[in-house]
C-alpha cells in the first residue's frame, strides 16, 4: 500500500515547521507503540524550507485518540 492509499485511513494530530519537535514527537509516538507518518516533508523541502508549508504528523484513524492522549500526558499537546 502506497502513501496515497493510506490517506483515507490516517488522521493528522499535529502540524509544525519545527523539525526538531516533529522528530521528537515521531520518536515519542513510536515509543508509545503508535505508527506515525510525516506528511508534506518533501513539499516543505521543495518550497525552500521558508515555513510556508507545515509538516504534519498523522496516525492511523483507530489510534488518533490514544495518540493525542499520550502526547497530552507527555506535555506535548494541549488536551
Amino acid at each position: 500500500m502506497n502513501l496515497e492509499e493510506l490517506l483515507p485511513f490516517m488522521e493528522v494530530i499535529i502540524a509544525s515547521n519545527d523539525m526538531v519537535r516533529l522528530n521528537f514527537l515521531v520518536c515519542l509516538l513510536r515509543d508509545f507503540g503508535f505508527d506515525p507518518v510525516v506528511f508534506d516533508a518533501n513539499m516543505a523541502a521543495v518550497e525552500g524550507s521558508i515555513g510556508a508549508i507545515q509538516r504534519r504528523i498523522a496516525v492511523p484513524s483507530e489510534q488518533v485518540w490514544a495518540a493525542r492522549r499520550a502526547l497530552a500526558e507527555a506535555g506535548e499537546l494541549d488536551a
